[in-house]
């Protein structure tokens, strides 16, 4: 990869061990918003949300390494190796803590270890649909076998099935501007294989990571679930099962949030798992907002004021 083959379109990269990573930051004060992405997405696929972020603070978008615009990293990856390699960007980057982590399905996995190692780092967490070590405490009993049916090996994609996904990235992505819009979509389409190496150590190594990690630290926590048809659930699921597991989904999810005294649990009714940021930025702008205020008025030595449900 030659620098200017691997130059993002937007921000600048930063050498971190050896490895160049990828990151574009926006806004000034603090705390800093810093967006997780979840399994195979990258981070100006939420280049909508960092827009309303940057009118308050400073937001930072990033690809962590082996994804997007930061140079290949051999997948997967332990989560702390991943919080630890964050820190390391932010610093070189020069964006003071506190931050307030926004982590999406597997991004919130790395935003609470992160929590865990760093709890001084942590002014907030907003977990958009986020995974979880006792997952299958939660779900149908038939979730553990659906799940190995959905891990099996996948097939090489055909052409036909990429212009599809170019076409769909297309439209679900209208509204980012043209410089951005064709590299993102030629990059998550030469990269499509990466969300499937992320999440390959969730049962190896991932969820017995996390539960030997401890507690969250005291900060205001948002946790939403995304209770809107999964299509790719739809391939494998019944209507009636599928149902039940957006059920455990919204239990778990309510446990988590109920794990720390400022969690707060809700629900985005019609948005579907892997893009729900995209068509509810106006509801995840207002809870950002909410966690950057209640950083700001611990700092001026105002109180924390509950979230509200």
């Amino acid at each position: 990869m030659t620098d200017e083959a691997g130059k993002p379109p937007l921000g600048r990269r930063y050498e971190i061990n050896g490895k160049r990573l990828a990151l574009y930051r926006d806004g000034e004060g603090g705390p800093a918003v810093v967006f997780l992405p979840g399994a195979g997405l990258v981070g100006l696929e939420f280049l909508n949300l960092r827009e309303r972020a940057a009118e308050l603070t400073t937001s930072v978008l990033y690809d962590r390494g082996g994804t997007g615009w930061s140079d290949a990293t051999e997948l997967p990856r332990s989560a702390e190796a991943v919080a630890v390699e964050l820190r390391e960007l932010l610093r070189a980057a020069e964006i003071p803590a506190p931050y307030v982590l926004a982590g999406h399905s597997l991004g919130a996995f790395y935003a609470r270890r992160y929590a865990q190692l760093f709890p001084g780092d942590v002014a907030g967490l907003l977990l958009l649909d986020p995974g979880h070590e006792d997952i299958y405490d939660y779900l149908p009993a038939e979730a553990a076998a659906l799940n190995e049916q959905m891990s099996a090996d996948v097939p090489e994609v055909t052409a036909e099935q990429l212009e599809q996904s170019r076409v769909a990235l297309a439209e679900l992505y209208a509204a980012w501007p043209d410089s951005v819009l064709g590299p993102l979509i030629e990059n998550r389409l030469a990269l499509w294989r990466t969300g499937l190496d992320e999440t390959a150590n969730f049962e190896s190594e991932l969820y017995g990571e996390l539960r030997a990690g401890g507690a969250l630290p005291d900060v205001p926590l948002i946790v939403y679930t995304a209770m809107g048809r999964n299509p790719y659930w739809a391939q494998f699921v019944s209507g009636d099962l599928e149902r039940r597991l957006h059920e455990g989904l919204h239990s778990m999810h309510a446990a988590l949030a109920a794990s720390v005294p400022r969690g707060v649990h809700r629900t985005l009714d019609d948005a579907s798992h892997q893009y729900l940021h995209v068509g509810h930025t106006d509801e995840l702008a207002t809870a950002i907002g909410e966690l950057v205020g209640n950083s700001r008025r611990r700092g001026s030595g105002a109180g924390i004021d509950n979230l509200g449900e």
